[in-house]
């Protein structure tokens, strides 16, 4: 397609293999992690989200901090609320106290639009846990109402795609048999508030995985044959969206079709150690480069072709304190200095390019570190793909808790894991099998 033809709502221009397009630069959400003791006050992160485009922003809790910093500036969030708290959350009233302080506090100068109540939590395998999940969710639910937000504060939480059970070809996606009794009242929630379907995929751990039957050029979103769903005749030419097709597939199998469904997390390392397989600089400049370039399009998937990307780029930052592999301190656009890890060459109508100058922009606001006491934002795992053991912090704890996990965790003793192998995909072995076949016959690797 060509696309000088592409209509645009802002004047922005993206650089992909020197050649310029002019574009529709889609409404870009990033995560905003702070697993770290040296990020930058919240304050000089406002001109780094808005250098990239970025109009979405997804906490890992309801630091103050931050969402007085963004107080104003139109960009939206989604808070989170830890496992931690998820058993208190039962108590509607306790809920409803959370809600006035995280959020209500807030609005309307802070723009939040939803709370996501757990973070894969049904991958956890504490039951205690799952059983708290709902619940929690519909008394946030029934906090908001009551206070009379619930109209533009949305309630969902997010899932791994551990979740699911097949996933190739999409159109066979399915959950987990052993979750269905637990994801069907999920899906109930969501079909009653109007509230979207969280889910976090990345396609890195797939090539990771098997590098040598998984094609890069498929899961960069490079040109490629792609493949071709032989239940539906649809062809994909990039796993990201094969693996949010069959997240659709899945909850179609359960009577819910209409259910929107949005990608909380996505990303890809910029470093990673020597078995970790396609975690450089240019393979993550290509993932989230070509991701923007993609969601400019304004088009959906091959399943739901009229439905709206909304994906969350994650993330913000390197974060120096997350335990596990080299790649868990390295899926970040920015440096903790605000210079960029790489140039994602996205450039605003003002003539100045996203991505690619330090803090403060035209503000000439200089750099400083935010304080490691009191950080907050530890409510969410590491994503390795390695181990099937999970970090036990979750919520709200202090820098000094994580620092000292971590520490275990190098040590081997501890070891936190978003999504198991089997979640990398959302695959069984079987599919796994079968994926490996279908790369090698309808993809040139």
């Amino acid at each position: 397609m060509d696309l000088c033809r592409f209509h645009y709502c802002f004047s922005r221009i993206i650089f992909f293999s020197g050649i310029v397009f002019p574009v529709m630069v889609a409404s870009i959400g990033v995560n905003y992690g702070q697993i770290a003791n040296n990020l930058p006050l919240p304050e000089n992160v406002v001109p780094l989200v808005k250098s990239i485009g970025a109009t979405k922003v997804k906490l890992y809790d309801a630091d103050p901090r931050v969402l007085q910093a963004f107080a104003n500036t139109g960009v939206e969030f989604i808070v989170g609320l830890g496992n931690d708290l998820l058993g208190k959350m039962k108590d509607v009233d306790k809920a409803q106290t959370w809600v006035k302080t995280n959020v209500q506090a807030y609005l309307p100068a802070t723009k939040i639009s939803s709370i996501f109540v757990g973070n894969e939590v049904l991958t956890f395998n504490d039951t205690t846990l799952t059983g708290c999940l709902v619940p929690a969710m519909q008394s946030v639910h029934t906090a908001l109402v009551n206070l009379g937000l619930d109209k533009q504060v949305s309630v969902t939480t997010a899932h791994s795609l551990a979740i699911l059970e097949t996933s190739y070809p999409p159109s066979s996606g399915a959950f987990r048999r052993d979750l269905t009794s637990c994801i069907t009242p999920i899906l109930n929630f969501h079909a009653k508030t109007g509230s979207p379907f969280l889910i976090n995929a990345y396609p890195y751990f797939a090539y990771k995985a098997s590098p040598k039957q998984v094609s890069l050029d498929f899961v960069l979103f490079q040109q490629n044959q792609g493949i071709i769903d032989p239940s539906t005749n649809l062809h994909y030419d990039n796993m990201l969206f094969a693996q949010i097709d069959a997240v659709y597939a899945a909850l179609a199998a359960l009577g819910y079709k209409k259910l929107p469904v949005h990608i909380s997390e996505t990303g890809w390392p910029s470093k990673g150690d020597e078995d970790e397989a396609g975690a450089t600089p240019d393979n993550a400049k290509k993932y989230n480069g070509n991701l923007m370039k993609l969601m400019s399009q304004k088009k959906g998937t091959p399943m739901k072709p009229d439905s709206d990307l909304n994906i969350y780029v994650f993330a913000m930052f390197n974060e120096n304190m997350k335990p596990g592999p080299t790649s868990e301190r390295n899926y970040g656009l920015f440096k903790p200095d605000g210079t960029p890890v790489y140039s994602l060459g996205i450039a605003l109508s003002n003539g100045t390019f996203s991505n690619t100058t330090s803090f403060g922009g035209s503000s000439g606001s200089s750099y400083t570190p935010a304080s490691s006491q009191g950080s907050s934002s530890t409510g969410y795992l590491t994503i390795s793909s390695a181990n099937t053991k999970r970090y036990p912090l979750v919520g709200p704890e202090r820098v000094k808790e994580n620092k000292e996990a971590a520490s275990e965790s190098r040590k081997g003793k501890i070891f936190q894991c978003r999504n198991n192998f089997k979640g990398v995909l959302g695959l069984s072995m079987k599919s796994l099998i079968v994926l490996k076949r279908w790369t090698h016959n309808s993809i040139r690797v």
